[in-house]
């Protein structure tokens, strides 16, 4: 049986007497992208950190290709990638020459052109190649620092919310071309806040809560967590306390005149018997959905469930 990718055992990192990651396990097979979600604080980063070999485990293993990232530190930073948050190259030199300069620093010498010449290609760089980066757009610099974490053509890229502060179009083409590594066999490490992101990408989701994980699963794994159908309504906010349901989330609109509320039930006609009984009471509700439900609909459940707040 073929090892996995990236393997997590029992992972804890403490700073000082916070455990940042309090027992941790995890897997992503070759080939497939895992996303890790939480808000901020919940340990998305050190784990990162972790498995890229900045921060060594206080207690427990994490495992690269095999490799072991304390005892085979350095041969794991040459199996993988990392494009974080904000992009990592020198501003004053071409997309070009960020790329051959990175790849004569990982020891490509004379092979460091081709293979910038050969991801300019594969990732449509050639508007950018020539132009210096600090005057390129936040989502074009972006796409050259994803093209930089792939010169040494690694086996496992880890890309900590890499489309933060991108627009939706530049978001989009960036999400092309992760799943067009990880079709080619590439392993995907995925943090993200964009739930729409990880619906997109990931094929597993660990959902992380205070240093543990909270959920797990395959995205329609962790949708059904939820329940069969998410009922949304608009609905006058001097009329919540006379609701036939308990909401499990409520936003206020029109200046808080109004609230739009959300609950969860089994299917559709528990859904539409909640319609109906909304009918009863006679509130006047606007904007009324019934939908599937979506990862923002777990990340809400699980805000409300006891075992997200140990």
């Amino acid at each position: 049986m073929t090892a996995p990718a990236v393997l997590v055992e029992d992972l804890h990192v403490a700073y000082g007497r916070t455990w940042a990651l309090d027992g941790v396990d995890l897997e992503a097979a070759a080939g497939t992208t895992i996303g890790v979600l939480g808000h901020n604080g919940a340990g998305k980063t050190t784990l990162i950190r972790t498995l890229t070999t900045l921060v060594p485990p206080t207690i427990g293993r994490a495992r690269i290709d095999g490799l072991d990232v304390v005892a085979d530190a350095t041969t794991v930073r040459r199996r993988i990638g990392v494009t974080g948050q904000y992009a990592g190259l020198d501003e004053f030199l071409t997309a070009r020459e960020n790329l051959e300069l990175i790849g004569r620093l990982t020891g490509l010498r004379r092979t460091a052109r081709p293979r910038a010449d050969a991801l300019i290609e594969k990732l449509g760089l050639h508007e950018y190649a020539t132009r210096r980066v600090g005057e390129l757009s936040g989502g074009s610099s972006r796409r050259i620092d994803l093209a930089a974490s792939l010169v040494g053509s690694p086996s496992v890229l880890f890309l900590d919310e890499p489309t933060t502060g991108l627009d939706p179009l530049a978001r989009a083409g960036l999400w092309d071309v992760v799943e067009e590594l990880t079709d080619a066999g590439t392993t995907v490490v995925l943090t993200t806040q964009y739930l729409e992101e990880a619906d997109r990408l990931a094929d597993h989701i660990v959902v992380l809560h205070r240093g543990r994980i909270a959920a797990r699963g395959t995205p329609t794994e962790l949708k059904r967590i939820v329940g069969g159908k998410v009922l949304t309504a608009t609905v006058p906010t001097d009329r919540l306390g006379g609701l036939p349901f308990a909401p499990t989330t409520e936003h206020p609109v029109d200046g808080g005149a109004r609230t739009r509320v959300s609950v969860t039930v089994d299917d559709a006609p528990a859904a539409t018997a909640l319609v109906a009984d909304l009918h009863r009471t006679g509130t006047a509700v606007t904007d009324l959905d019934v939908t599937s439900p979506s990862l923002d609909d777990v990340f809400a459940h699980l805000a409300h469930s006891t075992g997200a707040h140990r």
